[in-house]
């Protein structure tokens, strides 16, 4: 199932951009792809900043109600889950998306890996044709990990996390002080949390391209830290675009 409904029409997708573009080299018709396929998934990934946006804003009333039950848990979930309701919160919105793209995600890696050198005419549709392949991307060398892919990366990562969580940061809510020692200041341990996660993850970044991806798909890491680079790229504008047109 993965092979057939995943995989297949991922390669042929982007072989197919190189079949139908013929002399653009691998980098080209990857960035393109990844823009194909940010565009098929944007329905979701609106609907996932949204959700983020309005759960910031019952944030204070939530904190009134972890306040409010701090020893009792379950009916501070039940509250807390009442009042999402009322606003009309979907906060599993956004795991439904990472579900969706983690498979997205792996069988890219396969793709990628299985392009460069040569592409295997046996995963080919009957309309897709086998291009000639060039493997670089404004003429850097693809086959290979590249470091200057791996610095993009981190430093676009970077960029789309700082805009991301600077968008989010969650208001502090006063805390009863006679109750203020028995429950955490949940807002402040969120804007810690995102601070950290801001500047974690473009390392992350960084080293899976150069190192991790590499030492498993050595053919596969640049072509992998331009998706991902484009992706976050994509994310970064898909967020400012949202929050101006459906934000007030």
């Amino acid at each position: 199932m993965f092979h057939n409904f995943i995989f297949l029409p991922l390669y042929n997708g982007l072989i197919g951009i190189m079949d139908i573009l013929p002399g653009v080299d691998v980098g080209i018709a990857v960035i393109i792809f990844t823009v194909i396929i940010r565009l098929i998934l944007f329905p979701l990934s609106k609907s996932s900043v949204l959700t983020q946006v309005r759960m910031k804003e019952v944030e204070p009333e939530a904190n009134k109600i972890r306040i409010q039950y701090a020893t009792d848990k379950q009916t501070q979930a039940l509250k807390i889950m009442e009042l999402y309701k009322a606003k009309k919160v979907k906060p599993f919105s956004s795991v439904l998306l990472l579900f969706i793209q983690l498979p997205i995600l792996l069988a890219l890696i396969s793709v990628f890996y299985k392009i460069i050198p040569t592409v295997d005419a046996s995963y080919l549709y009957s309309f897709v044709h086998v291009p000639i392949i060039k493997p670089t991307l404004l003429g850097l060398d693809l086959t290979s990990k590249s470091l200057i892919l791996a610095i993009i990366t981190a430093i676009i990562q970077f960029l789309q996390m700082h805009f991301s969580f600077a968008s989010k940061q969650v208001a502090k809510t006063p805390i009863d002080p006679s109750k203020k020692s028995n429950v955490p200041d949940a807002a402040q341990m969120a804007n810690m949390m995102t601070t950290q996660m801001k500047y974690f993850l473009p390392i992350i970044a960084f080293v899976s391209v150069y190192w991790i991806i590499p030492a498993t798909y050595p053919q596969a890491a640049a072509v992998i830290a331009i998706y991902w680079s484009v992706s976050s790229l994509f994310t970064l504008f898909q967020e400012i675009y949202i929050r101006k047109k459906h934000i007030h």
